[in-house]
């Protein structure tokens, strides 16, 4: 597939790693802008209209995360955050406010283009989500959303309804790591002590109805300590 029609900004002070970050997108075909400052990157991504932006956190005028609320009020461009900071709180602050993935540094060549390749699909996804026909499809899980139905290699699974929505929300964001807060929000309304073990019944629920033994993550991954992904190839 010719990626030359993705325009790819990246926003990072770091001059190495922005041009090594550059140098890996460009080898694989995308057409790459880059931007220093948090302010540069809302002139840039105003004028150029990038098809995702690639995000560090600490930047010399603002913080990402100002960078990443600013984006999300106008637009569900994929961001993919890439940051020294390793600490869960800073991973789960940074996707609660939208963005779609998070990069630890260092991080390898590899690593970059699968999660870029997984957050273009997203955007590609979020965008057809109203013309598809009403069906989810990854490996051989299907879900049919007009008949809340589930099949794996076409034969019906029984789903709770939670067990459903959880599935369903997890599948509408594809390839996006969803927090656990992002998840039960949007499944029960509000958190208590006990919805993050409520949250993990339920998963351990799902995976073993979808055929999945213990610490196979055929379908749906667990980001420890931070969320879970559909994956979506």
């Amino acid at each position: 597939m010719g990626n030359n029609k993705y325009k790819l900004l990246i926003v990072e002070d770091d001059r190495n790693i922005a041009s090594f970050v550059q140098t890996i997108l460009e080898a694989n075909g995308y057409q790459v802008l880059t931007a220093e400052r948090c302010g540069q990157g809302m002139m840039v991504f105003a004028s150029h209209n990038p098809d995702l932006v690639v995000l560090d956190l600490g930047l010399p005028d603002m913080d990402g995360e100002e960078f990443i609320r600013q984006i999300r009020a106008v637009s569900t461009v994929p961001i993919i955050v890439l940051s020294a900071r390793s600490e869960e709180r800073d991973k789960v602050s940074a996707l609660d406010l939208g963005a779609n993935d998070y990069i630890t540094k260092p991080f390898g060549t590899e690593e970059l283009l699968a999660r870029v390749r997984a957050a273009l699909r997203v955007g590609r996804h979020t965008m057809q989500t109203t013309t598809l026909d009403g069906r989810f499809q990854v490996a051989d899980l299907c879900i049919d959303y007009d008949r809340r139905q589930v099949s794996v290699g076409g034969k019906p699974v029984h789903l709770t309804q939670t067990e459903y929505n959880i599935l369903a929300l997890l599948s509408q964001h594809t390839g996006k790591v969803m927090t656990y807060t992002a998840i039960i929000r949007e499944i029960w309304g509000c958190m208590d002590n006990g919805s993050i073990k409520k949250l993990q019944v339920n998963m351990a629920n799902i995976r073993k109805k979808l055929g999945c033994r213990p610490g196979d993550n055929r379908y749906v991954t667990n980001e420890l300590g931070v969320g879970y992904r559909m994956l979506d190839e």
